[in-house]
């Protein structure tokens, strides 16, 4: 029995003790806004963990979940902060803060990126995969449809109209990759595609060009002359037929 209680005595004393046992909720959720206030996000986040627990039911619990998730997502946990967020809008559907989080949600998936690489490839969200993209359009559509006053309106609208922009530019992206390659069937689909889901947005001239260019190398100069005419409806000052623009056949994409 001796033995026993020794060895019981000894695991008891290995286990580390919690610094915040003592604190209430109200000291923790200091020293986790200092934390997060200092960039230490890694300390802060199970600062905000223990808030949970310690403040279940409370304003205090949901401000912390929140936080929770802005400092997993300044940490670079993306996923695990869209996994919080989306844990937040099913438990509390009537928050005063869900205006927030679908902001929030919108905002972390509007600037996902590949990372470093990103970075030194200057990859713009157009060569992206577009998941992320989407995503974001629908939580800030989602923010702007059931909150229309609320504060973060007005910049999701702006990051919407961007989205779209992307969106659209990356369609043409693969139009335009079709077309370097000689799969015209496939870079007009591609250029249609963006021309029917995207109205009114500016790489649609370019969209309209591709077109052209591709009925042209298929030999059909009905289909080719109409796109030209509307092109020039919509652009008639379009660069891609200028006169001082790139000589007939030459590739518009390259630079010599």
């Amino acid at each position: 029995m001796v033995a026993v209680l020794a060895v019981s005595v000894v695991g008891c004393s290995s286990t580390p003790s919690d610094p915040t046992a003592g604190w209430s909720p109200n000291r923790i959720y200091a020293e986790a806004k200092d934390e997060l206030s200092a960039g230490g996000y890694e300390k802060a986040i199970p600062l905000f963990d223990k808030l949970e627990g310690r403040a279940a039911g409370t304003p205090l619990a949901q401000q912390a979940q929140l936080d929770k998730a802005y400092a997993q997502y300044k940490n670079g946990d993306t996923a695990l902060a869209i996994a919080t967020l989306d844990r937040f809008i099913k438990q509390h559907p009537a928050s005063p803060a869900l205006d927030y989080a679908l902001y929030l949600k919108g905002v972390i998936n509007f600037n996902d990126d590949l990372g470093l690489l990103s970075g030194l490839t200057r990859q713009d969200l157009s060569e992206r995969d577009q998941k992320a993209a989407k995503d974001s359009y629908e939580s800030f559509r989602e923010l702007v449809g059931r909150f229309p006053k609320s504060r973060y309106a007005e910049d999701a609208t702006a990051r919407m109209r961007h989205i779209v922009n992307m969106l659209a530019k990356s369609e043409v992206n693969v139009a335009r990759y079709y077309y370097t390659r000689g799969a015209y069937v496939a870079a007009i689909n591609r250029a249609q595609a963006a021309i029917k889901d995207y109205d009114g947005v500016p790489i649609l001239e370019e969209a309209l060009y591709i077109l052209m260019q591709s009925y042209d190398a298929l030999g059909m100069p009905q289909l080719r002359d109409d796109t030209k005419r509307i092109l020039l409806k919509n652009y008639p000052q379009t660069v891609f037929l200028s006169p001082g623009g790139k000589p007939a056949g030459s590739p518009w994409w390259k630079l010599w």
